[in-house]
């Protein structure tokens, strides 16, 4: 039985994505690391620690001060931040599954790798705040995705069992998270990764949110 509907953040609900990347390129062109927007997709879902973290393992740069992987994790995020409270949209079919939940009196919640303080920009730009039940950020925990911690997080504070919850994600180490905290999932891929074997672990694959239905949901309901 499905109580409660759990959904990633960036790149599923927000069109964040480009900003982010837009961002990461720009910081990391200061280390002379000049990346371009597919190399940046290959770290698409990672804590933006672990972006840095990535990058420094294959093109290494010297880590002056205000350039340390820290640091420039912590500039790309506020880079990316400023992007998205001016620029970013909800993605197509956001808004209309938070309503498909909200109707039938399914809590809804937010478990997202990014920061708190950008779940809360998000939440106001898309004008949510009224719609979500709770939503909770991976830095709060031990371990961010691809660790269960966030899910299981969002379970606990929403009063419901890991295994009555139903999550969205668009990225492969999200949809590792979430099937670790034992609940079934929806893969949203973005186009240029939907083909891939990382996401033939979802229970469902869908193109876009919009292909969301209510036969879709019975059947998930239904499904072991």
């Amino acid at each position: 039985m499905i109580q409660a509907a759990i959904f990633d953040m960036d790149g599923l609900l927000i069109d964040s994505e480009p900003h982010w990347r837009d961002a990461e390129r720009a910081v990391f062109a200061t280390v002379g690391l000049n990346l371009t927007d597919d190399e940046c997709k290959q770290t698409t879902g990672l804590p933006i620690l672990a972006v840095a973290e990535y990058w420094f393992a294959r093109f290494p740069w010297d880590e002056q001060p205000g350039q340390t992987r820290a640091e420039i994790g912590e500039t790309i995020t506020e880079g990316a931040h400023q992007r998205i409270g001016a620029l970013a949209e909800p993605m197509p079919g956001a808004l209309a599954i938070l309503d498909f939940f909200a109707e039938r009196n399914i809590p809804t919640a937010i478990a997202s790798a990014s920061p708190m303080s950008l779940i809360e920009l998000v939440i106001d730009r898309m004008g949510i705040r009224n719609t979500l039940t709770v939503w909770h950020s991976a830095t709060l925990e031990p371990r961010n995705k691809p660790a269960p911690d966030v899910y299981l997080g969002t379970a606990r504070k929403l009063g419901m069992a890991p295994a009555n919850c139903l999550a969205f994600e668009d990225s492969g180490t999200g949809l590792t998270s979430a099937r670790a905290a034992g609940m079934k999932t929806v893969a949203v891929p973005a186009a240029f990764e939907f083909d891939n074997a990382k996401f033939s672990g979802a229970d469902l694959l869908l193109a876009s949110l919009r292909d969301f239905s209510a036969p879709i949901f019975e059947q998930l309901t239904t499904m072991r």
